[in-house]
């Protein structure tokens, strides 16, 4: 008798539901490489809105915002699980996507962050155009070969050169971070021919007579572009559905925010920044360029993705943008 009771509540035990595993409590999150690409970061850390839309949704998280950046040094992050989200762009994320793809830690984007060009400046007398690079010239890139630069003067090289040169450019590019990029270009650093650079990092740079620019991202891929996009782990976004969806919350809030009020957006920035160099207005009017867009939607990610596949670089070709996104995002326009 005891055996058949025990049987029994062993049976109604293996049948009640095992509770669900809690979602994370902290979130990790790298702040990118500066400027305005990452501006929705600062404003989501600023306002505390990651706290904010998780506690309405049930699932109150603290964020541990780090101050590192570049593609490479995000990518690690991600894969060895010291971070949650990260921030990069089109190329660095399609190299990630590609190299985990239908393994457990999967990493797909969770959303577009902001479309801007970015710039080739230099000072080089003998600089007309990227294809007046010499040997002994060097460009600085975020990182070479993953980087927006890197890629965007690949797609260059295959255009006028052909695919055996696709490469050519590769061997010009040296890794800095954009503040060291502007301070090389500035103090005349005979190592750093040019700079391939973004807002408002650009816009420092051309304030020098001397200082021109000679090709932009704009030029290359036709349009407006993706410049940093969010993205995680498909392990991380099954394990925290909750959470997932208050980030993407907060990051949409962070949008409207620096549309409604770009003087408190630019205040942000600057603070970001290091609290000086600019004046507010400044960074308000490059806030109004047209060119400088706060969006979730993909744009041209397709294009970086062809012709990445195309020279070898991806192994994998998606069929859509969609293929590499989340379903959350799936209702948005996207290329």
């Amino acid at each position: 008798m005891k055996r058949i009771c025990s049987l029994i509540f062993a049976a109604m035990i293996a049948a009640v539901p095992m509770a669900a595993q809690a979602e994370v409590t902290e979130l990790r999150i790298p702040m990118g490489a500066g400027g305005f690409g990452f501006l929705p970061l600062h404003m989501m850390k600023e306002h505390k809105l990651i706290e904010k839309h998780s506690a309405t949704a049930g699932v109150p998280v603290t964020v541990n915002w780090a101050n590192i950046g570049g593609p490479s040094v995000m990518n690690e992050a991600l894969l060895s699980g010291s971070a949650d989200f990260i921030s990069a762009g089109p190329p660095a994320f399609l190299t990630l996507w590609d190299r985990t793809k239908g393994t457990p830690i999967e990493v797909k984007a969770a959303a577009g962050m902001s479309s801007m060009p970015m710039y080739l400046n230099t000072s080089a007398e003998h600089l007309k155009s990227l294809d007046d690079i010499k040997p002994e010239d060097k460009i600085a890139v975020t990182a070479v070969k993953v980087s927006i630069p890197s890629i965007i003067m690949q797609m260059h090289a295959l255009a006028k050169y052909g695919k055996a040169e696709a490469f050519r450019f590769d061997r010009n590019t040296v890794s800095m971070t954009h503040p060291d990029g502007v301070i090389a270009m500035l103090t005349g650093n005979k190592q750093i021919t040019a700079h391939y650079t973004s807002p408002p990092f650009h816009h420092r740079e051309i304030k020098e007579k001397n200082i021109r620019t000679i090709q932009t991202t704009s030029d290359v891929m036709g349009g407006s572009t993706t410049f940093t996009m969010i993205s995680t782990t498909e392990r991380f976004q099954k394990a925290n559905p909750k959470v997932f969806s208050a980030f993407l919350a907060a990051l949409k809030e962070s949008m409207q925010m620096i549309a409604a009020d770009k003087p408190g957006a630019a205040k942000v920035l600057l603070a970001s920044m290091g609290g000086k160099g600019w004046e507010i207005d400044e960074l308000v009017a490059i806030l109004n360029d047209k060119d400088i867009k706060y969006t979730t939607a993909s744009e041209n990610l397709m294009k970086y993705a062809e012709f990445m596949h195309g020279i070898g670089t991806l192994k994998n070709k998606p069929a859509s943008w969609k293929e590499m996104f989340f379903p959350e995002m799936h209702n948005q326009d996207g290329n």
